[in-house]
């Protein structure tokens, strides 16, 4: 079991040796390393490690991972973070485990719930919220793989790892079909994006080789149920897993590479469009003729797929759609005064988040890029010391979530990149 008073130390004199080109963003990254593990960081009693949100009680299966996710940059320096992550992630493995269909958990059986929802089982007292979002099952895996490919250690591959991977591989062959699971969610007196319509089933799909979603990584409902980012996301994570799938699980590695097949001839064949002369990817599609292009700020997003390993940065079908997404193509990207960057309908109009900024800067190697998105960033926290949720385009002094931890960690990531870009420079 960790000592998290002594990490907290460990990880405080790390930051403390980091100094960076302005005494802004040194600051801020600093005390955005140091603020996940002192304040959102709780061991348990079994030695699992449970993270909330920042201002929410609950832990996400997807921001949790991406709030410790810049601490393996930290392993050559501090050791004591691998097991950080391995508690991290057998945290998140138990709770697939308890209900493979809910988004977030709660510290204990407390029975706290973001709202008295419907679905078609009862909602337990250890789950916060049951929308289920194919990001959620996808982003422990992929902290999996890349605790592994970092460090070379593999204590958490346990057989109840692959047997939680089965799990999920078997959650996603259901909902390739999704017209004959009995997944629904239905939420009153919210709004739309909030539940799910036709009775909580979600709008109509086909089949086509695709997992369907029935909410987005911003935890609103899909428009059209096959999320295209949230689909390459598990591609990407199988093949990853693929490359260290033990030999003797022959079945496992038939559904895995069955599946990714499937799902990457499904986005070829319907989940492609146009917009004005270039081809690029949809952001949802319903496999009945319907397509939806635009990217939201939470990832996965298209903007992200570089930086979830489905592609590189300078392949040709990503620039294209990258291009759009940071264009007024895309109804939820905003400029203004000081911003200028991709929003959420998770959020108030004309707001960027600052996750998205630093994705801008997370999927490009120019530094002069990755640089300003920094600067930008450390220009509108209004004084805090902290990322926020979303800032409004024409006074960053109007933000929505004083502290959130996956955007203060989102632009340590950041940080970690523009270091190693410029020592390879």
């Amino acid at each position: 079991m960790i000592d998290q008073q002594q990490l907290i130390t460990k990880i405080s004199t790390y930051a403390d040796s980091i100094t960076l080109y302005s005494k802004k963003a040194t600051e801020l990254f600093r005390h955005a390393l140091v603020d996940t593990i002192t304040n959102t960081v709780s061991v348990q009693p079994d030695g699992k490690i449970f993270v909330a949100t920042g201002d929410i009680p609950a832990m996400w299966l997807r921001d949790s991972t991406f709030q410790v996710l810049p601490y393996l940059q930290l392993t050559e320096n501090i050791p004591e973070i691998k097991a950080l992550l391995h508690g991290v992630i057998s945290q998140q493995l138990a709770f697939i485990q308890h209900d493979p269909y809910a988004n977030a958990f709660n510290k204990g059986t407390t029975g706290a719930h973001f709202s008295e929802d419907h679905s078609n089982v009862p909602i337990s007292d250890l789950v916060w919220e049951r929308k289920f979002e194919i990001d959620s099952l996808c982003a422990p895996l992929y902290l999996s793989f890349l605790l592994y490919e970092k460090t070379g250690y593999k204590e958490h591959l346990t057989e109840d790892f692959w047997n939680t991977v089965n799990l999920i591989l078997n959650v996603f062959i259901t909902e390739q079909h999704h017209e004959t699971s009995s997944y629904y969610f239905k939420r009153t007196n919210c709004p739309p994006s909030d539940t799910l319509q036709n009775d909580g089933r979600g709008s109509p799909v086909k089949y086509t080789g695709m997992v369907w979603s029935g909410f987005r990584p911003s935890d609103d409902a899909c428009v059209y149920g096959y999320f295209i980012a949230g689909n390459l996301f598990i591609v990407s994570v199988l093949k990853q897993l693929l490359m260290i799938l033990p030999k003797s699980y022959v079945e496992m590695k038939h559904k895995m590479t069955t599946l990714f097949a499937e799902i990457e001839k499904g986005v070829q064949k319907f989940g492609l469009m146009r917009v004005g002369d270039d081809e690029v990817y949809a952001y949802e599609v319903d496999g009945l003729g319907k397509q939806l292009f635009m990217d939201d700020a939470n990832v996965p997003s298209l903007l992200s797929l570089p930086f979830l390993r489905y592609c590189a940065s300078d392949n040709p079908l990503y620039r294209s759609t990258r291009k759009h997404c940071l264009s007024e193509k895309n109804p939820f990207y905003y400029a203004g005064n000081y911003l200028a960057g991709i929003g959420s309908p998770h959020t108030p109009e004309n707001y960027v988040w600052p996750i998205a900024l630093a994705m801008e800067g997370l999927t490009t190697e120019n530094t002069a890029e990755i640089k300003a998105k920094i600067d930008l960033i450390c220009a509108t926290d209004a004084g805090t010391n902290q990322c926020h949720e979303g800032i409004f385009v024409d006074d960053p002094t109007q933000y929505t979530r004083e502290w959130f931890s996956w955007s203060n960690m989102t632009f340590c990531q950041l940080v970690f990149h523009y270091i190693a870009n410029s020592k390879s420079e």
